[in-house]
């Protein structure tokens, strides 16, 4: 084909797409763009090639991209078309798991653009498809999605969200339930095989006319969905086995939807003493205070650290915007700053939490913990780019434990899991509730071990300290590499697989792994995973959401006595910046 034969076969898509779009607005955006691409406008023929770059490939992740027209966009027809290919994987998957079986499914949304149409033009896909259909009343947290597909017995849910994405992206999270997956499966988001059997689904799809949409039927669920996750998060506390609740927190949505659903649950779990961040308290699709709405992201926190240091709270916590995920920052006692806990430090700290509150359980002879666990069984995890630290912890109180790959559908999918993390502030402290990382549950007993440590006159630091001194100071730290072209991706990780290091940290490495061929352990992923004499380990994975090459860095020193403790961290953070190095060198930068 001639260039000019695609620019004419690239406008008449456009114009086609146009004149089926239920959406005013980007029927409107993709009849200009058409406009200025005739008219010899060089960035609307850029856009509008990448609006048509597509379609949009549904993963494990489900679907997720900027607002806009074309195939390659988030917008309504890409939505009913996934909605239509969802549904008939539902239908086909719960008539030969369950014959005669009608299928149910819930759907949630946040308070993104066009999160509740997209959510209303799924719930009415599905009800025309003949699924019995739930709409979540209000926008609200992702937990709260994942726990309804549980507490409602459904066979599949969609959550509308971008999660910590930017303003301008949308997303579309599934998750299987009841007869469509295996026990392990049931609630938490879609693995392999599942994601290329719905991506088929939608495939199929046939053009809009030909979806059909209900006007009705389907259940708005009242507000006992909500009531019944509030109960249910803020019962994980224990008043008995730890009474403290002196604590002062400062807590920040990110202009997300877990605000409300937060300070409702942290009240009920007895912590009253909440500080919303007014100017992020309540949600705004613009995210205007937070140049990216991630509390990763440096000045995420910013406002949230002020007001700590204004009220003189002792912790910060911060949900993202579908508060999933949890954030935690205090004041260092070394150096009397505040700062934000890596997510490795705040797995490790819930870990030995957990441990803590299941020893207790069995001191007491209860016989089930929290979590729902008999008291001395049940598995540990974490992602295996999250530290090593949770393993020592677990083995030393005699559970076993597990790592994953990246990512939560694997996490939750673990046998016996009672705790799980991955360092990217995601948290499962209660996967009989949520399987899934939980924002809110992961708060609850953060603020229950802040409190106690508060109460023995201690710091949460001070509570790290210890686990260091038993297993080892853990540090570790992320390059992320942000590229423009995806290949670029591709180049870098095969220049590493040619030209495989020898030392990182000058230290030999003695173990190497190529994720890629997979394991008895691990299915295959895109990874290298590089483990030095002195146990310092390197892994180097693309990303699954972003154009990033992501470096884990960990090392470890032993420590003999708390007096030792800031000369190790010292040469651990020398021995992270030499690794560093080592790192950038071996990837050409």
């Amino acid at each position: 084909m001639t260039s000019s034969q695609a620019d004419l076969q690239l406008l008449n898509d456009a114009r086609a797409w146009a004149a089926q779009d239920p959406d005013p607005r980007t029927a409107a955006t993709l009849t200009e763009l058409v406009k200025l691409t005739e008219a010899g406008t060089p960035a609307a023929r850029q856009d509008l090639e990448d609006s048509f770059r597509g379609p949009l490939q549904f993963g494990t992740a489900g679907l997720r991209a900027a607002l806009g027209p074309g195939p390659n966009r988030m917008n309504r027809v890409v939505v009913r078309r996934a909605a239509a290919g969802f549904a008939n994987f539902l239908v086909r998957a719960v008539a030969e798991a369950a014959p005669g079986t009608r299928p149910r499914a819930v759907v949630g949304y946040d308070a993104r653009y066009n999160s509740e149409i997209f959510a209303t033009e799924t719930a009415a896909v599905f009800t025309a498809a003949g699924i019995q259909t739930f709409l979540m009343p209000a926008p609200l947290p992702t937990p709260l999605l994942a726990y309804a597909v549980r507490a409602l017995e459904c066979d599949g849910g969609v959550m509308v969200t971008a999660s910590h994405n930017p303003p301008q992206d949308n997303g579309y999270k599934v998750y299987l339930g009841r007869h469509a997956v295996e026990e392990s499966g049931r609630g938490a988001q879609i693995v392999a095989p599942y994601d290329a059997l719905i991506a088929s689904e939608i495939s199929k799809a046939g053009d809009l006319a030909s979806i059909p949409l209900a006007q009705d039927g389907w259940k708005v669920l009242d507000d006992g969905i909500v009531q019944d996750y509030w109960t249910a998060t803020a019962g994980l506390a224990d008043r008995g086995l730890f009474p403290a609740r002196d604590l002062k927190i400062v807590l920040t949505p990110l202009h997300g939807v877990g605000g409300a659903t937060a300070v409702s649950v942290l009240g009920a779990a007895g912590f009253t003493d909440v500080t919303l961040v007014s100017e992020q308290a309540e949600p705004d699709p613009d995210f205007p205070t937070v140049s990216f709405p991630n509390p990763e992201e440096p000045g995420a926190l910013d406002l949230a650290l002020a007001e700590a240091m204004q009220a003189n709270a002792d912790i910060v916590l911060a949900n993202d915007p579908d508060a999933d995920r949890a954030a935690v920052a205090a004041k260092d006692p070394d150096t009397g700053a505040w700062r934000m806990l890596r997510g490795d430090e705040v797995g490790a700290l819930l870990g030995a939490h957990v441990v803590a509150r299941l020893a207790a359980s069995k001191a007491d002879a209860a016989g089930v913990a929290a979590s729902g666990a008999e008291a001395g069984g049940g598995v540990f995890a974490n992602s295996i780019v999250s530290s090593r630290l949770l393993s020592r912890i677990a083995a030393a109180a005699g559970y076993e434990h597990e790592e994953t790959l990246t990512g939560f559908k694997w996490i939750s999918r673990v046998p016996g899991l009672v705790y799980g993390y991955e360092e990217a502030l995601g948290y499962c402290v209660a996967p009989d509730l949520v399987r899934d990382k939980d924002g809110l549950s992961a708060a609850v007993l953060i603020a229950e071990l802040a409190a106690a440590a508060k109460a023995g006159g201690k710091t949460i630091f001070d509570t790290l300290d210890e686990l260091h001194l038993v297993h080892g100071l853990h540090a570790s730290d992320q390059l992320s590499i942000r590229v423009a072209d995806l290949g670029l991706l591709d180049a870098m990780m095969n220049r590493l697989r040619v030209n495989p290091p020898e030392s990182f940290g000058g230290s030999a490495v003695e173990s190497f792994v190529d994720l890629a061929e997979g394991s008895e352990q691990l299915p295959p992923t895109d990874g290298l995973l590089y483990v030095t004499r002195d146990l310092s380990r390197v892994i180097i994975r693309p990303s699954g959401t972003e154009p990033k090459l992501k470096c884990y860095l960990e090392v470890i020193q032993s420590v003999g006595s708390a007096a030792e403790l800031p000369e190790a961290r010292l040469a651990a953070r020398a021995a992270l910046d030499q690794v560093l190095t080592d790192v950038r060198e071996a990837l050409g930068l």
